[in-house]
């Protein structure tokens, strides 16, 4: 196969393509992984809230891991239903972007047995990290904007001291991760009409 070198015009041309196909792919997914971390996150949370306010059993927290083990189980079902694709540069630096954010977290919760730390702004603000950067990766400013307002919302639990910090980390998840979501969705629909 020949290999045939590129001037930039057409390497700019190639790099735009790639990000168009990667959002299209995205709008095509309707946005579900953003859905599906956002609304396991927002439920998971008021489960624990209730639970803590209901019996004032911390045994309860462990519930928390049920947001990696439900929203592992809805991508895997997602992914089974959708159709398959090659994978480019983009949809490899979104997919690592998530695996760093995805382990991060991991290792926050984890710490959080041996070390008293603020689990719950850290992970505003690293799955806010992980929104703004994909947004910008492929340019869909209302993506951008809910990681930013993630990002800066991360403070909120800092001034909240009790367990309705856990209800407004909930809350802070539907709007950094299902309103986007829900606006993939549209755009999906708008563009597909």
């Amino acid at each position: 196969m020949e290999e045939k070198n590129l001037n930039e015009q057409e390497s700019l041309e190639l790099i735009s393509q790639m990000i168009r196909n990667t959002k299209q792919r995205l709008e095509d997914g309707s946005g579900l992984p953003f859905l599906i971390w956002g609304y396991t996150t927002f439920f998971v949370s008021m489960a624990v809230y209730y639970f803590l306010n209901k019996t004032g059993n911390p045994q309860y927290n462990w519930l928390w891991f049920g947001i990696p083990v439900i929203g592992a189980m809805g991508m895997f079902v997602s992914q089974k239903t959708k159709q398959k694709h090659s994978k480019n540069y983009i949809d490899r630096v979104i997919a690592n972007i998530w695996t760093v954010m995805g382990i991060a977290a991991f290792f926050t919760s984890f710490s959080a047995f041996f070390v008293r730390i603020p689990v719950l702004p850290m992970m505003i603000l690293l799955m806010g990290i992980g929104t703004a950067l994909t947004g910008l990766v492929i340019k869909f400013k209302p993506v951008i904007v809910s990681g930013f307002i993630g990002m800066a919302s991360c403070v909120i639990p800092y001034i909240i001291h009790d367990n309705i910090q856990i209800v407004v980390f909930g809350f802070i998840f539907l709007i950094m991760m299902v309103i986007p979501g829900h606006i993939l969705n549209y755009q999906r629909r708008r563009n597909h009409v």
